[in-house]
């Protein structure tokens, strides 16, 4: 009697949790295309402004176009690789993979190309039952799941910055894509 009220309870617990578990892979399955879009709207942004904009910023304590360009490769790569992934932080010191110094406008595009694949490529493949995760985040103490989201508004909030100094410079920015 013991053995059949284990093996029911298990039963039970495994048919309440499936659904959980198919909804956290339904939103990663969900993210992996906003991030796709999204992607494919900020390489769109990246080729329509000429590389002699490149260099343009808003004030002088505000970043560059370019910069903003590849802060978005550099907090992706933070947020996903290292705070998702664990992997060891890059050092902002020493590692140039992620920032603008003598790339052309082309290679710019393309390392942020390379780290959005990187970066679908390990969201797809995490494991929703760490959702719940917690980690320091700048001292604040938040989950993965949390991550995910933060990395999507970073990438929205630097590309507005983008489109924002296209508008600066006389340029129409591409049109929106939606579901991003």
């Amino acid at each position: 009697m013991k053995r059949i009220f284990q093996l029911s309870l298990t039963i039970f617990f495994l048919l309440l949790a499936s659904p959980l578990f198919a909804q956290e892979n339904d939103f990663i399955k969900d993210y992996i295309e906003r991030l796709e879009n999204s992607r494919k709207y900020l390489i769109l942004v990246a080729e329509s402004v000429p590389e002699n904009k490149y260099d343009f910023k808003a004030s002088e304590e505000s970043m560059t176009f370019a910069e903003n360009l590849m802060h978005i490769g550099w907090a992706m790569d933070w947020h996903s690789q290292t705070l998702l992934g664990g992997r060891k932080a890059r050092d902002w010191n020493t590692d140039t993979t992620l920032k603008v110094n003598d790339k052309t406008k082309k290679e710019m595009i393309e390392v942020i190309n390379k780290t959005f694949y990187e970066t679908i490529k390990l969201l797809s493949e995490f494991d929703a039952t760490n959702f719940n995760d917690r980690l320091d985040y700048l001292g604040l103490n938040r989950t993965k799941r949390q991550i995910f989201l933060l990395l999507a508004d970073h990438i929205t909030h630097h590309r507005a910055q983008m489109l924002v100094y296209m508008r600066i410079n006389g340029l129409k920015p591409p049109r929106y894509v939606l579901y991003q």
